[in-house]
């Protein structure tokens, strides 16, 4: 794995305009998934001529180049992520849109094992749950 994105980009021959190393820094610096709103946001606090149609353009040429991983959570938004990131899992809140990352040793575990009953070798998956919080049952009036 490359240190940043943006000696992945070089390393993939992408010219890196300011503009571009900007929106890459953006996109390493989140530690959530963000919308291409939500980038040019971030990239327009750290330099103000960034456009959005921009934003637009590089995130869809680094997803094309395997920099950015798209994810789709139900919402209507593309989000996006570094591609090299550790593997983990997402469970969606469908109330408040919030994404929690997991991993869990049983669910690879049972995907390796249901790969390999099919005939298969695993080399890669995303797990997307979608939930609600329960709320905690009230405790029973037991004063008679």
């Amino acid at each position: 794995m490359q240190d940043n994105i943006i000696a992945r980009c070089e390393a993939k021959g992408l010219r890196m305009t300011d503009q571009r190393r900007i929106v890459a820094r953006v996109i390493e610096a989140a530690d959530d998934h963000p919308d291409v709103e939500e980038l040019y946001a971030r990239a327009a606090r750290i330099d103000p001529r960034i456009s959005i149609a921009t934003v637009y353009r590089t995130v869809k040429l680094f997803e094309e180049a395997g920099i950015l991983d798209k994810l789709e959570f139900g919402d209507g938004r593309a989000r996006y992520e570094d591609a090299e990131r550790n593997h983990h899992d997402h469970l969606i809140d469908m109330n408040s849109g919030s994404v929690i990352e997991f991993v869990d040793p049983d669910i690879e575990a049972l995907q390796e094992r249901i790969a390999a009953k099919l005939g298969y070798k695993l080399i890669g998956h995303r797990l997307e749950l979608y939930g609600v919080p329960v709320k905690p049952a009230r405790p029973t009036d037991k004063s008679g």
